[in-house]
């Protein structure tokens, strides 16, 4: 996984987990990188600090702050990681995706116009706002997902 610090055009920072460059790329060209302050999809990597290993004279109890600039994860942070990695996983095994149609479909099950059942897809900010000002229920995912057509 790589992490990028995110900007929007309206100047709101985030961060964003991809598997690699290429991913990121990908990603934004099919619109899927959006905002989640104000859910534009102009999208343009922040400047980020280089990542700068510690001098060898560095004492052992810096050990910590240097992962932290080297950009290596503590290993109780890969584990937690790869936790909520399986359990998405898992949760999205018997869902069903619906795509751009998610809020759509959400609220038709919520109203009692088409059966109950899990899904997962994509919808704006201001959609999953609107959703819960309706007391529907809503959870955004820890990692992206994307579309299984796109999955090679």
């Amino acid at each position: 996984m790589i992490v990028f610090d995110l900007v929007c055009a309206e100047g709101h920072r985030f961060e964003g987990w991809f598997a690699s460059s290429g991913a990121f790329a990908d990603q934004q060209a099919r619109g899927l990188v959006a905002c989640p302050h104000c859910s534009s999809a102009e999208i343009a990597k922040a400047p980020m600090a280089p990542a700068v290993p510690a001098k060898g004279n560095t004492r052992a109890e810096m050990a910590p702050a240097a992962n932290a600039v080297t950009g290596k994860l503590p290993p109780e942070v890969v584990r937690a990681m790869e936790a909520l990695a399986t359990a998405q996983a898992k949760a999205l095994q018997d869902s069903t995706w619906v795509g751009t149609r998610f809020a759509e479909e959400s609220g038709a099950m919520h109203y009692g116009e088409r059966p109950h059942s899990t899904i997962h897809g994509q919808a704006t900010r201001d959609e999953a706002a609107a959703l819960a000002d309706e007391g529907i229920a809503v959870s955004p995912l820890p990692f992206p997902v994307a579309p299984p057509d796109e999955i090679q």
